[in-house]
């Protein structure tokens, strides 16, 4: 392993126990229990009060005070019939209950390819209550490398799966990051998508996965800076490869890697199983 500057490990220990503290957050990833479609007709559902529908275009939850229920942007009881429409990949935190304070739960409303579902979302489940961080690769400045990004004149709409076999995904890929890695003597070529400011996100498998790492991950990278002769450059730290949140519950819909996001050497880098003795 090549020595590196002290600013470079306690950067990427920030980083860390941000990311750690984002996962931990009251009602966060690690807080899901279930994930359940709704059908046309009201009907209960498992761990939640209150009869829930919808019409296709909006959801419906039909409930008495006495079930418990509270809009979680209002804290207004639920009594008679409430209703609400999303987008497709919208998501609300629409009504809570349970617990000293009666937020025990929170569920969410969520429209996913096409259709509505409710997760739970409860500050009683183990995954949460007994998270202890994320464990990781060591720190190792190697796999830090500069990437060129080649963007293609328009974005591409690629569909995907995703965690969910019910729920069809899609990437709208803006271009490709072209790198060299450790180990390897080839260039590997990966599908980006474009995030808030220009960032880009790239989501890949490697040999890693399903032996020290989750089935697929994903990285973060800075907004592409203009480099010689008209070309963009952008680094790609794999030390901060992370996990989606369907490494850590059923209950996700994430998105898997479009085809071609494959490289075929074990990057030893970043997040690992976050349960490895299961």
């Amino acid at each position: 392993m090549s020595t590196h500057p002290d600013a470079k490990v306690e950067r990427w220990q920030r980083f860390r126990a941000n990311r750690d503290k984002a996962l931990a957050a009251p009602h966060g990833w690690l807080t899901l229990t279930s994930f359940q479609w709704l059908d046309a007709s009201p009907a209960a559902v498992d761990l939640v009060p209150g009869l829930w529908s919808t019409d296709g275009t909006t959801a419906a939850l039909t409930a008495v005070r006495e079930d418990g229920l509270t809009l979680v942007e209002t804290g207004e009881a639920v009594d008679g019939i409430i209703t609400a429409a999303l987008a497709d990949e919208e998501s609300l935190m629409w009504v809570q209950f349970g617990g000293a304070d009666g937020a025990g739960v929170v569920v969410e409303l969520a429209m996913r390819g096409g259709r509505y579902a409710i997760r739970t979302r409860d500050s009683g489940s183990p995954v949460f209550t007994e998270f202890d961080g994320v464990p990781t690769y060591g720190y190792d400045p190697d796999w830090e490398v500069t990437a060129r990004f080649e963007p293609y004149p328009e974005p591409v709409e690629v569909p995907i799966a995703t965690a969910n076999p019910l729920v069809d995904g899609v990437h709208r890929t803006v271009g490709e990051v072209v790198f060299r890695l450790p180990g390897s003597p080839h260039e590997f070529r990966l599908q980006a998508e474009e995030e808030k400011l220009g960032a880009l996100t790239v989501t890949f498998h490697d040999e890693t996965n399903g032996d020290t790492t989750d089935d697929w991950r994903k990285l973060s990278a800075p907004r592409p800076r203009p480099g010689m002769g008209g070309s963009a450059t952008v680094v790609l730290d794999f030390n901060r490869a992370i996990n989606y949140p369907s490494a850590f519950t059923p209950y996700g819909t994430c998105p898997m890697p479009v085809k071609n996001n494959s490289l075929d050497i074990r990057v030893e880098a970043g997040e690992k199983l976050p349960f490895p003795n299961d």
